[in-house]
């Protein structure tokens, strides 16, 4: 499920995200996809790999970017 391009990201951060954070997003999720493949390396063993690599994209745009009114806006 790993993102080879950011065309393939799902519509929402797509639509939302400007191209760097997208760059961002598909980074974070493909490491978190590969490093938490085995759910022993999971804190919480219900969530899933997919849900788990979508938290930590997340999270890695949030380090980078705010979100004001509608729109992702770097932070400075």
């Amino acid at each position: 499920m790993p993102y080879a391009s950011n065309s393939e990201l799902p519509d929402s951060v797509i639509k939302n995200l400007p191209s760097h954070a997208q760059d961002i997003y598909r980074s974070a999720f493909n490491s978190a996809w590969e490093e938490y493949k085995r759910p022993k390396a999971r804190r919480d063993p219900a969530e899933t790999r997919e849900q788990i690599a979508h938290k930590v994209a997340w999270a890695a745009v949030k380090k980078k970017y705010t979100k004001e009114d509608d729109h992702w806006i770097e932070k400075t």
